[in-house]
């Protein structure tokens, strides 16, 4: 007697996911080729405009190429203990889960509530533990900055993050970026994409009710 075999046995085989180490040329180069870095009129989630636009879910959707980039974010602080990984909602939760999972640190993460960053779902740091905080895109710092105080000065291990866009502005912590994207930013009475009367689009989660 001939049976069907099961339907899970009918899927397709998953492929091995086998991270690699990226260096910055591999990282720019593999956020263009999914179409994470685009052009046009952009307000950020700090409030300012500019011409450009990570979109790092495009990159993040990849399980693959988000393992990459939490595999070659690992790599940076590989010399150091790190018992938890800790990311801001919503945006850097991916790839902190997959640095975490490469350091084969805990992972956690802030989110906001009432307009202020706050640990949440009974997530804690525990005393002693060494903490790696890692966020997505980096360009005033104001909210890695916010997820940096929940964690007691002695227990922080260092920052990392995916894109540095911050030109070196005052007020980012110092930090570990896998990658540094040039692009101008302005306050919105300074837009000069503003004064040519162009749309403008708000991609960031920040904006979202």
């Amino acid at each position: 007697m001939v049976t069907k075999a099961h339907k899970s046995a009918q899927r397709k085989a998953l492929p091995a996911l086998r991270p690699s180490v990226m260096t910055e040329e591999e990282v720019l180069a593999a956020l263009r080729e999914v179409g994470a870095v685009t052009s046009g009129h952009f307000v950020l989630s700090s409030g300012r405009h500019s011409d450009v636009y990570c979109e790092k879910f495009r990159a993040l959707e990849r399980p693959d190429l988000a393992l990459s980039l939490g595999a070659s974010l690992a790599d940076r602080f590989a010399a150091e203990q790190v018992d938890v990984v800790l990311s801001p909602a919503l945006g850097a939760i991916v790839l902190g889960f997959t640095t975490g999972l490469c350091l084969g640190a805990r992972f956690v993460f802030a989110e906001r509530d009432q307009g202020a960053m706050r640990l949440r779902r009974g997530f804690v740091l525990g005393e002693g533990e060494r903490v790696l905080v890692v966020e997505d895109v980096v360009t005033t710092g104001k909210s890695v900055n916010e997820v940096v105080a929940l964690v007691p000065p002695e227990a922080l291990v260092g920052v990392g993050c995916l894109l540095d866009r911050s030109g070196g502005a005052g007020g980012v912590p110092p930090m570990t970026s896998l990658a540094r994207l040039e692009a101008p930013t302005w306050e919105a009475s300074e837009c000069p994409l503003c004064a040519e009367g162009l749309a403008t689009v708000a991609p960031g989660s920040r904006h979202l009710t």
